[in-house]
């Protein structure tokens, strides 16, 4: 089928791979010729594992390509989808410029075709408010004459799994209009269900609704087990014994339900403020939605103060080492990450701040050109007087103790992860402050 991504950002090139590993031609559209020159060569604007190989496989075998040109985009496409972003404006309400600039376009080029033999589908995949794919076919019905189908099709896509995610889906979700783009959509995402997993067809709000809802009740969850676990401190009971309890209940499961900084990234925070965005527009108080948001931005608060209680005297003159930068492993991705607050308020207080990740380095530089960059999570350590950890990638869960100890000034360090037993740290000597644990003392200041 050919096909045509509006933009070339997480959700739209991710899509674009796999549709085209599955034997699609896809044309990849964007306003930004940095981009597209650097798309052109196969080198990915953004991290993700395994999206450089699928794009050089794809690029080789000449089933996507990368274009500036408008009308060639449109032109070619079956299948139009809208990537394009949705920021967050002030009071937490979806920005749709960008979404609408989109629909116009395709309005004034589906005029310029005129009606042809096959009638094109148009796919809202931006994440957007209820009621926006409507808006997005209102607007192509008041500028063109040209019959199409309109969609929604949300997308679910963890950062730093997203191949897997796209190509094995738990499910897939199409709200739709007409049976016509029904069968359409059920053609192009039926290779990727072979797993038995089902396509979800339904009516477009809904479909708006499902990835608001779903993100929602996951966003709800980590705040959920980080309130419980605050509580676990205030009582002394320890999170880790709690956890294991509550989630052998099948009904619970234990999936998004650690203790730590809380949530970060493109999704949650934006989302999660969208519904309660939602529900002012239309007269409604999200009150459980709210409160999620409010918990979770209070967690950055509640591990900051593990961290002035370690330094009576103040950070003045103290370095902090950071390990992780960015929101979650496995991504470069360090938008509305606890570690950037915990920098900034540490850079704020006076603490020199060292930091090391593995893969998001490039964007620290950018936003906190202040922060040392260390080559290596040994590097970052020497001479800092705390180690904070905020990302638990996988070479931090069993580092050699013994040169940790070694290379700091005092043996502290402040888990904002949970990465350690809080016996084995006491063993080493060191000073542990963890996420719903009773904090260690292994040192003998």
């Amino acid at each position: 089928m050919k096909l045509t991504m509006v933009g070339t950002g997480y959700v739209g090139l991710v899509t674009a791979a796999c549709f085209a590993d599955m034997g699609n031609d896809v044309v990849c559209l964007d306003i930004d010729p940095r981009k597209i020159e650097l798309l052109r060569k196969g080198e990915s604007p953004i991290y993700e594992p395994g999206l450089s190989e699928l794009l050089h496989k794809n690029i080789a075998a000449k089933r996507i390509r990368f274009t500036l040109d408008k009308a060639e985009a449109y032109r070619h496409a079956e299948v139009i989808f809208i990537c394009v972003g949705t920021p967050s404006d002030e009071d937490g309400s979806a920005d749709l410029q960008h979404v609408l600039a989109v629909a116009r376009d395709i309005a004034d080029e589906l005029e310029r075709i005129g009606p042809g033999a096959y009638t094109k589908t148009v796919v809202v995949k931006s994440t957007v408010p209820v009621g926006t794919s409507h808006s997005v076919r209102d607007l192509i019905r008041s500028r063109t004459k040209v019959p199409f189908h309109i969609a929604d099709n949300p997308e679910f896509l963890k950062e730093g799994d997203a191949i897997t995610d796209f190509s094995k889906p738990d499910r897939v979700v199409c709200g739709v209009d007409n049976e016509q783009a029904a069968a359409v959509m059920r053609e192009l995402y039926e290779p990727f269900v072979r797993n038995g997993h089902p396509i979800l067809v339904m009516d477009v709000r809904s479909a708006e609704m499902v990835k608001y809802a779903s993100n929602a009740m996951l966003a709800c969850k980590i705040s959920f087990i980080n309130e419980m676990a605050n509580l676990c401190e205030k009582t002394g009971s320890d999170i880790n014994s709690v956890r294991h309890g509550m989630c052998a209940d099948k009904r619970i499961g234990d999936q998004f339900l650690y203790p730590g900084l809380g949530y970060g990234g493109s999704c949650f925070p934006k989302d999660t403020l969208a519904v309660v965005g939602m529900g002012k527009s239309v007269g409604f108080d999200c009150k459980l939605n709210a409160a999620v948001h409010e918990v979770n931005q209070d967690q950055r608060s509640h591990f900051w103060n593990k961290v002035l209680a370690e330094f009576p005297g103040g950070l003045k003159g103290r370095t902090l080492a950071f390990w992780g930068v960015a929101f979650k492993p496995r991504t470069d991705d360090i938008r509305e990450a606890p570690s950037m607050t915990l920098m900034q308020r540490s850079l704020k207080a006076g603490a020199a701040v060292r930091a090391f990740d593995p893969v998001a380095m490039d964007n620290l530089s950018k936003e906190l050109p202040a922060v040392h960059r260390s080559t290596d999570m040994y590097d970052c350590l020497t001479g800092a007087d705390a180690l904070l950890i905020c990302t638990e990638w996988r070479e931090f869960r069993s580092p050699d103790l013994d040169r940790v100890k070694l290379l700091l000034k005092r043996p502290l360090i402040v888990d904002g992860r949970n990465l350690y037993r809080c016996e084995t740290m006491q063993q080493h000597g060191f000073d542990y402050a963890s996420v719903g644990r009773a904090t260690v003392r292994g040192s003998t200041r």
